[in-house]
């Protein structure tokens, strides 16, 4: 089962360097959107990062409100997600999100559990916060969701600068090495929507075992 699993995401992987039907829009001075010889062996093996520990922190700003989280930890086991903050903007102590594509169950520092099929409604609903759940799993590995058409460009070295999707910009401010098994990681991304801004800084990446 393991075997097929790693061949399935290996032939999605393979993909992520194609060019896709959405709007192009002007590159930025000095970006391309031709991925590099080593895209692909690189997506690929950032696929296969499915079971992981992290910590860090999280910044939301929009016109609405913002504020800035603790991520005590954000626990990836497959497709479930556990994802623990901490923040006096959604009331003292932590709220914590559990979930899979399609599913959540949010807990508030009140201890109110709410359930729903719409993750990122329920999350807006509960705490004002309007985060692209859906994308973020693949985004923080530094790969586009394959669910989804995108644009990769990359910088005059190579690097993934930016991955624009379902009307987000993901800039890849800082790259880092936290699992020598695996390429660099990101360390700090911002995710930009209309009036929206999404920062998220990793401290800690720990792979988790299956």
């Amino acid at each position: 089962m393991r075997l097929a699993r790693i061949l399935a995401t290996l032939t999605v992987l393979a993909s992520l360097g194609a060019c896709t039907t959405i709007q192009i829009e002007p590159l930025p001075e000095g970006m391309t959107d031709q991925p590099p010889a080593g895209w692909t062996t690189r997506a690929a093996s950032l696929g296969e990062l499915d079971h992981w520990k992290l910590t860090g922190k999280l910044a939301v700003r929009q016109p609405s409100d913002s504020g800035t989280a603790i991520i005590n930890h954000w626990i990836q086991d497959g497709e479930a997600y556990d994802l623990a903050l901490s923040s006096s903007f959604l009331g003292m102590g932590s709220t914590t999100l559990k979930g899979v594509p399609g599913f959540i169950e949010l807990t508030l520092p009140n201890g109110e559990t709410y359930r729903s099929g719409e993750p990122e409604a329920l999350v807006e609903a509960a705490t004002g916060w309007q985060l692209p759940l859906e994308n973020l799993t693949w985004w923080i590995r530094g790969l586009p969701s394959p669910a989804s058409d995108y644009r990769l460009l990359f910088d005059d070295q190579g690097t993934l600068a930016i991955i624009r999707q379902n009307g987000w910009e993901i800039r890849y401010d800082r790259w880092q090495t936290f699992l020598s098994s695996y390429p660099t990681l990101p360390a700090r991304i911002t995710a930009l929507k209309e009036e929206k801004r999404v920062r998220l800084v990793v401290s800690d990446w720990q792979e988790q075992p299956e």
